[in-house]
Formats: C-alpha cells, structure tokens, sequence
C-alpha cells in the first residue's frame, strides 16, 4: 500500500437548490450520504421532471444559501436570491409562486425526500452543446438520447455524492484553450476544490482513480470516477462568460471528462487547507 499527500483543500462548495449557483464555505460537513444539504431542495416541473441547468441556462441567476443550517435530522432553512435582487424563503407559502413567476413556468420548490426517485430534464439537443451527442455519446443521437434521465434514490444527485476537481486539471485545460478561457472552478460545481500542486502537465484525477483519498483527520473519498462534463460548464455564471470552448477541449482531449465523481467512504468534516492523501 502506497500513501503519499496530493494537495490540500483550496475551496469548499454547496449547492442548496439543484442548478442554482451555492455557497463557497469554509468547512463542509460530509454525511455517508454526501454534503449535507447539498441539492437537498429542486424545482419540480408539473410533469414530475427536475428543473436543471442542464436544459435551463437561467437558473444560474438565481443563488441559493442556508439561512439555518441543515443537519441529518433537519432540511434547514434557503434563502434564494432572485435575479432581481429579491430574496425568498424556502418557509413561504408563496415561495413556488414566486419562483414560478420569475421563470415564466409553473414549478414547485421541493425538498427530496426518503421515497424520492426523480428524473431531470435534458435537451437532447443541447445537452452537449455543439460538440454534439454522437461524439460524447456515440450510442445515441440527438433524436434517440432520451430527454430526462434517473436522479440518485433518496436526493437530487445527477451522479454521486460528491464531486471533486483538482486545479492542476483547470490549468492544464486552460492551457489547451487559452489564456482568455476562465476556467473557474465554478463553472463545474465541485463540492471540494483541490489544490494539487505544480504539476499541470496532465488531468491530475486521472492519477486518483485506482485508490482512495483521504482529506483531513475524518473523511474518505472512495470509488472515484471521470466526471462527464455537459453544456452547463460552458453557461454565463455573475462575471463568468459563455464560452464554448470548455466542452469542446474537454471533449477533444479527454472524452468530455473534468474532476471525479464519488462515494463517501468514511464521513466527517473537511475544513479549507486539510491536507489531501492518496492511497492506491
């Protein structure tokens, strides 16, 4: 068995509402199930369907945040932020209404629940931007991708629990772009943002994928895999333009992947600066 330090940790985030831009935090605390409160809350079309950026760009004007904090035993309490400045709270009656209102749609804020097995919307079309489906997804096309797909039982997750990057792998794509791309973490909504060092030479999870990481004194990530990317890396986010080179470069030189996908193996709370272990 082999151990050896790959970073530290250089950001922290959660994502209150499923789609809507989250909190840059100083500790997260990770449950066995992922980030707690992390897409606890979505906005539920009448169809059933989960509301996501994947399909609609425009949610990324709205932010959420906890005004109470979300414990295993509580969902806590969301404020959102309309894209008019106004604010809302997850507690009022009128909450959908107003949401529904600023979208144009009728929609439900909801929280997930313990029988909850939900499908989100995707556009075919446009899932992939103009890299198209047949290169990401050569089994299907635009006309036979289906246009919703199979939520985590139990939350709102597309496809783990959590979500990991590592900056070397940012600087690295910004490399193959160029320096006006601003690959910011954000774009790809990690829960933990690793600083892994100097080397920039290659997509540092790649290096991960065989073992287990441990950050800090408590927590363990295991059963990493590639995390595919989709148009919503290339959306507008507050001061980050659209740009539709980052799927595209992701897509030439690394199958459309960025960062890991994974499980908990051990919960805790990890804190900005806990060194990052690897152990294959």
């Amino acid at each position: 068995m082999n151990r050896r330090q790959v970073g530290s940790v250089s950001q922290l985030f959660r994502y209150p509402v499923k789609s809507m831009l989250g909190e840059n935090l100083q500790l997260l605390e990770i449950g066995e199930k992922g980030v707690i409160g992390d897409r606890a809350w979505a906005l539920r079309e009448l169809s059933g369907r989960i509301a996501s950026a994947k399909k609609w760009a425009n949610l990324f004007e709205f932010r959420a945040a906890y005004e109470t904090p979300p414990t295993l035993e509580a969902s806590g309490t969301v404020s959102i932020t309309l894209p008019d400045g106004t604010t809302i709270d997850s507690r009022d009656p009128d909450a959908s209404d107003a949401l529904s209102a600023c979208l144009g749609r009728s929609i439900t804020l909801d929280h997930a629940r313990d029988d909850e097995r939900s499908r989100a919307e995707i556009d075919p079309r446009t899932i992939f931007g103009d890299v198209g489906v047949e290169r990401i997804k050569p089994e299907f096309t635009a006309a036979t991708l289906p246009d919703s797909f199979a939520l985590h039982r139990r939350s709102f997750f597309d496809s783990a629990p959590i979500h990991l990057l590592a900056t070397g792998s940012l600087t690295h794509l910004q490399s193959l772009i160029g320096d006006d791309a601003q690959l910011d973490p954000r774009r790809f909504r990690p829960n933990i943002v690793i600083d892994s060092g100097a080397a920039t030479d290659h997509f540092i999870e790649d290096d991960w994928l065989d073992g287990e990481l441990q950050i800090g004194a408590q927590v363990t990530i295991a059963a990493m895999r590639p995390a595919l990317r989709c148009v919503m890396t290339t959306h507008r986010q507050t001061d980050l333009v659209r740009d539709p080179r980052i799927l595209r470069a992701a897509a030439q030189h690394h199958q459309a992947h960025l960062g890991v996908f994974a499980m908990i193996g051990a919960p805790g709370t990890v804190r900005l600066g806990d060194p990052v272990w690897l152990t294959t």
